[in-house]
């Protein structure tokens, strides 16, 4: 399956490089990525990584769009340089011009969030209480201290953890 990616972040670089007449440096590619972001180009390494997940759930779309649009932002880097925008009109017009394709900032794919445990925590006032993620849980383990904007008590551990 990764091939096909491969092969169509290839033909990307090649449809530029007839489009502009010029050959442009291929980046790495990397399948990991993981989160929300379904591509991300990393202009001063010359690497592009792909989210695995994202790309086996919407298949079809990431090649044609996804793949195109992270190509761009590095066939805009080598063809403008690196004082453009990230979604500037530089990039806009490879989006169109040589893909013909719509230039999404960002995908619409439906993205499956992990559950995460929260630490519940209270105050002195009256049915408030405050889900701490783990990293900020830890933080309070350490000695940092959190108050309420409300009533400006500590926030204190109450014992109870959830799922959200």
């Amino acid at each position: 399956m990764p091939d096909l990616l491969y092969a169509r972040v290839d033909a990307c670089y090649e449809q530029a490089e007839i489009f502009f007449k010029r050959r442009f440096i291929r980046a790495e590619v990397s399948l990991k990525l993981r989160g929300q972001k379904a591509g991300v180009a990393h202009l001063d390494e010359n690497l592009l990584r792909f989210n695995p997940q994202l790309y086996r759930e919407n298949r079809d779309d990431f090649l044609t769009q996804t793949v195109a649009h992270e190509v761009a932002h590095m066939v805009a880097r080598q063809m403008f340089g690196s004082r453009i925008q990230p979604h500037g009109e530089e990039w806009q017009l490879i989006m169109r011009g040589v893909y013909g394709l719509p230039p999404n900032r960002c995908h619409t794919y439906a993205i499956s969030r992990r559950q995460a445990t929260r630490y519940v925590y209270h105050c002195q006032c009256p049915d408030n209480d405050f889900a701490f993620s783990a990293q900020r849980h830890t933080l309070v383990t350490k000695g940092r201290r959190y108050l309420c904007r409300r009533c400006r008590g500590p926030l204190v551990f109450s014992g109870q953890q959830r799922l959200e």
